[in-house]
C-alpha cells in the first residue's frame, strides 16, 4: 500500500530516550523497510531535526519557581543513509548526529553562560517486517500511452485494509563527546544561591557507552484512517567517568487520518502521542537523583509525500511530566524531517 509506505518512512519511534532530553543524545531517525517507490534502486537519504526548549523547572514532578531565568535550547540535526535488501524485508541505516545546545544556568551567585556542539551517539540500525497483510483491493482506471494512442487500462489500486509489524535492533556507538560528565565529580550547592536544573548529564553529547536499541512497530490502516504504534527499549552499557544512564522504555504513534490521496501524493494528519519512562543514572555506584523521567507529549503531526521525496513536522507539548529532584523539562519541541529515495 502506497499510502502506508509513504507514510511509514516518517515514524522517528526511536528518538525519545535517556532523560528528559535524552532524544537529544542518541535519536535514531528511521526511515521504515515499508517505503518502497517504483524506481529500480533501494537506497534513501534523510535529513531530520528536533528542536526542543527547556525553560521550565520542575521538582520532583512539581513546577517551581525559575528565578534566574535559566534555560536550554537544544538542536539535534539527523543524517541517516540507508539500503533495503531481500525482498525489501531487511533494511539497514546509519545515523549520523549532530547536536548544539546553548545554555545560561546559575553557577553559585553567578551566571554560566555557553553552548556545546558536535558529532553525537552514531548507530547502526537493523529493520525487519515480521509480517505484513493487504486485502480489499480495488481497481482503479489508468490511460497510458501505446504507440501514440490512449489505452485505458484498469490498474490494481489501495487496499482498503493494511496492516503490518516490524522488528527493530540496533546498537549505538560512544562516538559523542562525554567529556561534559566530568562536572558530576565536582558539583557543589552553594547555601543561599539558586541551585541549577542543567547538570553535566544534560550537556553531554553522547552517553559514553555502547548501548542496545530494540523495537516494535506497528500500523494499520482502513481506508482513509490509520493507527501507528511503537515501543523501543535501550539498554545502556557502562559509561565513562563512573557514569551510566539507566535503561528506558519509549513509545508512541497515534490516529490520523489521509487528506489527500493521489498515487504518489499523499497528505496526512496524525494525533502524534509519545512517552518515555526511565530511572535514575548512577554515578559511582549511587543514584543521580535529578535524571528520572515519565513523561507524556501531545500534538499534531502533518505528513506528505510528493514522488521521491518525503516529509512530516510535528510540535510536541508535555501533558504529563513526573521528574525526579530538579530538573530543566521540555516546554515544548518541534520535529521535522525529509527523505528523498534514489
Amino acid at each position: 500500500m502506497k499510502v502506508f509506505k509513504h507514510l511509514a518512512i516518517l515514524t522517528s519511534f526511536l528518538s525519545i530516550v535517556a532523560q528528559s532530553q535524552a532524544c537529544d543524545l542518541c535519536g535514531c531517525y528511521s526511515p521504515s523497510l515499508e517505503i518502497v517507490t517504483d524506481k529500480p534502486s533501494h537506497f534513501y537519504t534523510s535529513i531530520a531535526e528536533q528542536f526542543t526548549y527547556f525553560g521550565t523547572l520542575r521538582d520532583g514532578g512539581h513546577e517551581v519557581a525559575n528565578p534566574t531565568g535559566q534555560y536550554m535550547d537544544s538542536f539535534n540535526t539527523q543524517f541517516v543513509l540507508g539500503t533495503k535488501l531481500l525482498n525489501d524485508r531487511l533494511g539497514l541505516q546509519i545515523n549520523v548526529p549532530f547536536i548544539y545546545r546553548s545554555f545560561e544556568r546559575p553557577e553559585g551567585f553567578t551566571m554560566d553562560r555557553g553552548s556545546v556542539s558536535g558529532i553525537g551517539d552514531v548507530s547502526l540500525l537493523a529493520n525487519f517486517q515480521l509480517f505484513k497483510v493487504e486485502s480489499g483491493f480495488q481497481d482503479v482506471p489508468t490511460t497510458p500511452s501505446k504507440g501514440g494512442k490512449s489505452v485505458s487500462v484498469m490498474k490494481r489500486g489501495e487496499p482498503n485494509f493494511s496492516s503490518s509489524l516490524n522488528l527493530i535492533a540496533g546498537i549505538k556507538f560512544a562516538t559523542g563527546d562525554s567529556s561534559r560528565i566530568k562536572e558530576e565529580f565536582h558539583e557543589i550547592e552553594v547555601e543561599g544561591a539558586p541551585e541549577s536544573g542543567i547538570h553535566g548529564h544534560d550537556l553531554a553529547l553522547g552517553t559514553g557507552s555502547y548501548d542496545g536499541v530494540f523495537g516494535l512497530q506497528s500500523f494499520t490502516s482502513y481506508k482513509s484512517f490509520f493507527m501507528q504504534a511503537d515501543v523501543t527499549f535501550t539498554w545502556r552499557g557502562a559509561g565513562k567517568y563512573s557514569y551510566r544512564f539507566a535503561n528506558d522504555i519509549t513509545w508512541g504513534g497515534g490516529p490520523g487520518v489521509y487528506l489527500l490521496r493521489e498515487g504518489d501524493n499523499n497528505l496526512a494528519l496524525q494525533l502524534s502521542i509519545t512517552g518515555e519512562t526511565k530511572g535514575t543514572d548512577t554515578f559511582q555506584g549511587n543514584a543521580a537523583e535529578d535524571t528520572g523521567v515519565t513523561a507524556l507529549y501531545l500534538g499534531p503531526r502533518l505528513l506528505a509525500n510528493f514522488g521521491r521525496w518525503s516529509g512530516d513536522v510535528s510540535v510536541e507539548l508535555p501533558v504529563i511530566m513526573n521528574n525526579t529532584a530538579l530538573q530543566a523539562v521540555p516546554d515544548y519541541r518541534i520535529r521535522a524531517g525529509l527523505t528523498f529515495h534514489f
